[in-house]
């Protein structure tokens, strides 16, 4: 990171210096990287600073994937911005301590959730975990329903149709491929719409030691059915025998929640017709999800498989226009 960098980071935290840097990961494609930044005498012992560095040469303007990702990162910039600080203790995100945009540059200079007890990380989760996350997105779909994406995704989700046309074109399931647009359809005309975290699986999930959890990565932030983040958080955590075993009572304590949550937030919004209408397009958002995934991932997939199943079911009700 050149000096001018550094000394924004210096800026924005109020420190005097760094005593340490460690880095987290490296971003999608040589776009950058996440580094903590230990702090001497600065607002807190360290920080977490996501440097996104747009390449300047070598990509077309035509590159769907390059104009996703930058796309991505205008949208996590102005969530930063914009949209963060309504979140509460019961949808906890980093506070964002600033963002500096320079040239082909971007700086977002963020909380670090390790410091706030948030510093664990899970590739498994029991029950009472599922439930600390599934509780996480019923308060985020309540704090942000019908609220319009300014600035953010129109659609939100990484694997929205419009953006993924390799994945589509590729796919070799006829019935699946020209059932697509209709399932974008279905779910864009749901009446009940709010943000949709677009990426919300477990990576993105940090745990503290009471099991409550914090979220973090908000690129693909944006306008959706709830019922996007829920299916694809599931599937996520389980293997296809799990997702179909867990089905309901997953869903049940969401809606438990997202229920708590509306009479709290958004007492005004009929809690049955939102709870109906989005039961009834989970199966919708869960095939979605997978026609991305195989056009993506175009490995046999067993037909008995519960995203299979699901998709049969959602395509045969289309076809009956029960929809």
């Amino acid at each position: 990171m050149n000096r001018i960098s550094e000394s924004k980071i210096l800026q924005l935290t109020r420190a005097d210096n760094f005593s340490g840097i460690e880095t987290i990961q490296s971003l999608w494609s040589g776009y950058g990287y996440i580094k903590r930044y230990r702090l001497v005498n600065g607002v807190a012992e360290s920080v977490i600073v996501k440097h996104i560095h747009i390449p300047k040469s070598g990509i077309s303007n035509s590159d769907l994937s390059h104009n996703r990702k930058l796309k991505s990162y205008q949208v996590e910039v102005n969530w930063y911005k914009t949209w963060n600080a309504q979140c509460d203790e019961n949808c906890r995100t980093p506070y964002c301590y600033g963002v500096e945009i320079k040239d082909d540059e971007i700086l977002i200079v963020l909380e670090d959730l390790n410091q706030c007890g948030f510093n664990i990380r899970k590739n498994q989760v029991d029950t009472t975990e599922l439930h600390s996350c599934l509780k996480w997105l019923a308060n985020f779909h309540a704090t942000f329903m019908n609220k319009k994406p300014d600035n953010l995704w129109m659609t939100g989700t990484y694997w929205h149709l419009d953006t993924r046309p390799d994945e589509l074109n590729v796919l070799t399931d006829v019935p699946l491929k020209n059932a697509a647009s209709e399932i974008d359809n279905i779910l864009s005309a749901a009446k009940h719409q709010t943000l949709v975290h677009g990426d919300a699986k477990l990576a993105n999930f940090c745990f503290a030691n009471d099991k409550q959890v914090a979220a973090v990565d908000f690129q693909y932030v944006g306008n959706g059915c709830g019922m996007k983040d829920v299916a694809y958080f599931i599937g996520s955590c389980m293997d296809e025998e799990s997702c179909e075993r867990n089905e309901q009572p997953l869903l049940n304590f969401y809606f438990d929640e997202l229920r708590m949550a509306m009479k709290r937030l958004q007492p005004h919004i009929q809690i049955e017709s939102l709870e109906a209408e989005w039961r009834r397009l989970f199966p919708v958002a869960w095939t979605d999800f997978h026609r991305f995934y195989k056009g993506w991932s175009p490995a046999k997939w067993d037909k008995n498989s519960y995203s299979e199943k699901v998709s049969r079911l959602v395509i045969n009700n289309i076809n009956e226009g029960l929809y």
